[in-house]
């Protein structure tokens, strides 16, 4: 199965989390006497048991494609929020789940991320890991800090056949 790609917008990724874009930001203001402008609220840090919301930096290599897909991971505990900040795209694939234990990959989704436009993925949503498109790319990342498992990884059946086709991503 070759995944279609998508434009990232709000509704298309409404049932994965929240997409942070200041271009459809409805809640902003200025602040610090009218030097800047605030884009309030743009996504819900989620966090399950005894932890806190914490800040990194996750650094991606570029990938190569056409690329074979092979697993997804969901972070059961919390919610987990990527901000490109060198302003490059990226690709973004999600699935809602099958079951408790695994996603439907016949719904997989496929989507292209300009480099202003972050996503918050909602706890427990299965996904790609990161996915940096035209060099090594540095992500702000807001995700639990805390005890406990947060990590679920699924590896597809083998057989299985999934792929990003090699195609040009600009003026997705």
């Amino acid at each position: 199965m070759k995944l279609k790609i998508e434009t990232l917008t709000a509704d298309a990724f409404a049932d994965f989390g929240q997409v942070i874009d200041t271009e459809i930001c409805t809640n902003q203001f200025a602040i610090n006497g009218g030097t800047t402008q605030r884009f309030h609220d743009l996504a819900e840090v989620e966090t399950i048991g005894e932890a806190r919301g914490g800040i990194s930096i996750f650094r991606g290599d570029a990938r190569q494609f056409p690329m074979q897909i092979e697993m997804l991971e969901r972070h059961p505990k919390g919610s987990q929020a990527f901000m490109p900040l060198q302003q490059r795209p990226y690709l973004v694939v999600v699935a809602p789940a099958l079951n408790d234990e695994e996603p439907d990959l016949s719904r997989l989704r496929l989507f292209y991320a300009t480099g202003a436009q972050g996503v918050n993925y909602f706890t427990g949503t299965w996904h790609h890991p990161l996915l940096a498109l035209e060099e090594v790319s540095d992500f702000l990342v807001v995700d639990r800090i805390g005890e406990g498992h947060n990590c679920d990884e699924f590896f597809f059946p083998e057989g299985s056949d999934i792929q990003i086709a090699a195609m040009s991503f600009e003026g997705v």
